[in-house]
């Protein structure tokens, strides 16, 4: 007989998987998104500095995230990246909706359907010229910019900043990006 699951249990998965989902779009205690944000001016193509490594993105180099405004008030996200393994861009398409306030720089993201992931912009350049992101927790952080590196300058006070937040910046992966084809 095959194995059937109630619908007691199932109901009670489901619930929990949307909690866990829900969950994972805060901003972590302690940390404020960046307020008085504008979309359209973060709109566009940046460039991985650094980030605390992922299974998702292990190994790639000359990654970069291009974000598109959708007339639904969403964005597109494609993050881009190189494996040397692979010998081969690997892409990811997905979509990221504000969280609340759009002028508040909150989002959750989802390259995998229902699922969601918190995307929060900490720190940025008045300019936007380079961000610093963190994720639902502390273990998930990246150093952006318009361009393929950062001042010596910037990069230490975006490390100083995130180590005020209580990133590990020791463990941080400092993102090669002398592709020209990137």
């Amino acid at each position: 007989m095959p194995h059937t699951v109630s619908h007691t249990r199932r109901a009670s998965l489901c619930a929990l998987l949307l909690a866990l989902a829900g969950c994972s779009t805060t901003v972590p205690e302690g940390i404020t998104a960046v307020t008085a944000f504008d979309a359209t001016r973060y709109a566009g193509k940046w460039f991985e500095i650094a980030r605390l490594d992922h299974s998702f993105e292990r190994g790639l180099d000359n990654v970069s995230a291009s974000y598109t405004l959708q007339l639904d008030g969403s964005v597109q996200v494609i993050n881009r990246g190189f494996s040397r393994e692979k010998n081969a861009w690997k892409e990811a398409e997905g979509i990221a909706k504000f969280t609340g306030d759009p002028r508040t720089a909150s989002l959750k993201v989802s390259f995998f359907g229902p699922f969601y992931g918190g995307y929060h912009v900490v720190a940025l350049d008045p300019a936007y010229r380079w961000a610093m992101v963190v994720g639902a927790d502390r273990s998930y952080m990246w150093i952006l910019a318009r361009d393929k590196q950062l001042p010596a300058d910037i990069r230490a006070q975006l490390l100083a900043k995130a180590q005020a937040l209580g990133i590990a910046v020791d463990q941080l992966v400092w993102v090669d990006q002398s592709r020209s084809d990137s």
